[in-house]
């Protein structure tokens, strides 16, 4: 497969970072965890970039760039199950496009509010679509987790009718897709504020970034950030659900491991305010439990890979 990105890609990707550059500088001190910003979301909109994949030219490798993008911003914006499953939806979809399993709904699902678009996936590759009515949902919009996330009322998640024009399939890979996207750019940014740090920050009377043990452990997170970030292109390139699903894992794993590594070689300030890793971080554990989590990502993955 040829990675290499084509000249399209290329200037998608020199608009977007001429749209995103006013909203790179991560804000620090008392502010919302769940941290918006309106005025991107309206950007990315208005912009087209959450249509990219509709386009032949682009593709969802195209929405592959823009969510992986998007993600390293300090800003929660419901980008990625827009620009991978919006398209599937139609024109008139209404935002924020949320995603849960079947058996999870009783869990918080982030973006979920009155009006969003919630799509349950189910057993056998069903799919239910669901737009909570007013009241329905309990919101959080200040979690911890750094997303805004919703709580469905019981008796509203039985009112939820299956979509057959879906194919659940389809819905899933893209879903997956969005995860391992979001995920990629949420551990470039996170790994690249904590090498500014750790640069910068010195014991002993030298930057905390010349020890060994600490080279290591960031070499190894670098590995896992680069192969996933190729893992999920090549999904992406293939449409291949198989492959997003091993894309997926990856991510989760990834996560798993590199948050508490980030953590750790932040010390204390990076349980503070006074540092913006926690935009990224906490968002990656969110996302630990997205989809099934690492378990199912890992039948599935084996169950459509094994089975060609």
């Amino acid at each position: 497969m040829d990675f290499a990105l084509t000249p399209d890609h290329v200037t998608l990707l020199d608009a977007l970072e001429g749209l995103v550059k006013p909203f790179t500088t991560a804000p620090i001190g008392e502010v919302p965890f769940a941290l918006g910003n309106d005025e991107l979301e309206a950007a990315l909109v208005e912009g087209g970039f959450l249509e990219i994949a509709r386009e032949p030219e682009f593709g969802l490798v195209g929405a592959m760039l823009v969510v992986e993008r998007a993600a390293r911003l300090p800003f929660a914006v419901e980008a990625a199950n827009s620009a991978f499953i919006g398209p599937l939806l139609g024109d008139e979809v209404q935002r924020p496009v949320c995603v849960a399993e079947h058996d999870r709904l009783w869990q918080p699902v982030r973006y979920l509010a009155d009006g969003a678009t919630l799509l349950v996936l189910g057993e056998n590759d069903t799919v239910s679509t669901l737009t909570p009515s007013p009241g329905s949902v309990l919101a959080d919009p200040d979690s911890l987790f750094a997303y805004p996330m919703g709580f469905l009322a019981r008796d509203e998640a039985a009112l939820a009718a299956a979509a057959t024009d879906l194919d659940g399939r389809q819905v899933r890979m893209r879903a997956n897709l969005a995860l391992a996207s979001e995920a990629t750019g949420l551990l470039r940014a996170a790994l690249a504020s904590t090498i500014e740090h750790l640069s910068e920050r010195k014991q002993f009377g030298r930057p905390l970034a010349t020890f060994q043990a600490l080279r290591h452990r960031l070499a190894e997170i670098h590995v896992r950030t680069d192969s996933l970030y190729w893992m999920t292109l090549r999904a992406a390139g293939l449409g291949d659900p198989g492959e997003a699903a091993l894309a997926a894992l990856h991510a989760q794993e990834s996560a798993r491991i590199a948050v508490y590594d980030f953590h750790q070689m932040m010390g204390a300030m990076g349980m503070t305010l006074e540092h913006p890793l926690h935009f990224w971080s906490y968002r990656l554990k969110a996302l630990i439990g997205e989809n099934g989590g690492r378990g199912r990502q890992a039948r599935k993955a084996a169950q459509l890979l094994w089975q060609k």
